[in-house]
């Protein structure tokens, strides 16, 4: 059986009030197609998790987003765009998001990529494996497009320099730092600086 994670129902019950509905019925369609998946909080937001990360949700002031973990393997979203905002861009309705049937076909692909079974090796060795891109705080990509160098930077990064910065805005517990980290991003953006710039000639 599946379960249900009570930070979870807090997240939505802070969200804005377009947002709630939803992000209840992406819950409610990926509980229905996969009726064990595991609840949780990762990177501040909500994730599914089945054999695995399976999709996750955010909502921000004005839209929200859906993203597959393993998208890059899915063949009904290959050609999407990449975006900072999931798979289905920025959702601000019911509508925005694909009909039930064509949700529940794409949370059953997800589901059968987390059950492959991973390829025995004659030499074994432990391989990390892609991360997709996290979902970019509204407040950050606001600022990014206030500040031409800093995007131009950005968007020319790696997907793993865009991570650094990313993930370094979202672990900010208090919405004070998170601002704070998000103008020091944007000036070291603005000099082409990646995240971690300090370390690279140590």
């Amino acid at each position: 059986m599946g379960t249900f994670d009570k930070r979870i129902d807090a997240y939505i019950e802070k969200s804005a009030d377009f947002a709630r509905p939803i992000l209840e019925h992406i819950r409610s369609v990926v509980h229905e197609a996969c009726p064990d998946i595991e609840e949780t909080i990762k990177w501040g937001f909500p994730n599914f998790m089945y054999r695995g990360i399976l999709c996750n949700m955010a909502s921000f002031k004005q839209h929200c987003a859906f993203g597959f973990w393993k998208a890059r393997q899915m063949t009904d979203l290959s050609g999407n765009p990449e975006t900072a905002m999931g798979d289905f861009g920025r959702l601000t309705s019911l509508k925005d998001l694909p009909n039930k049937t064509l949700l529940k076909r794409l949370i059953k692909q997800a589901m059968a990529l987390n059950t492959q079974p991973v390829p025995a090796s004659v030499e074994p060795k432990p391989r990390r494996a892609a991360k997709p891109e996290l979902i970019a705080p509204e407040a950050f990509l606001k600022a990014l497009g206030k500040n031409k160098k800093a995007k131009t930077t950005f968007d020319n990064f790696s997907p793993s320099h865009r991570r650094e910065y990313i993930e370094w805005i979202l672990e900010a517990k208090r919405e004070e730092t998170a601002n704070k980290r998000i103008e020091s991003s944007i000036e070291m953006l603005s000099e082409g600086k990646p995240k971690n710039w300090k370390y690279m000639n140590c």
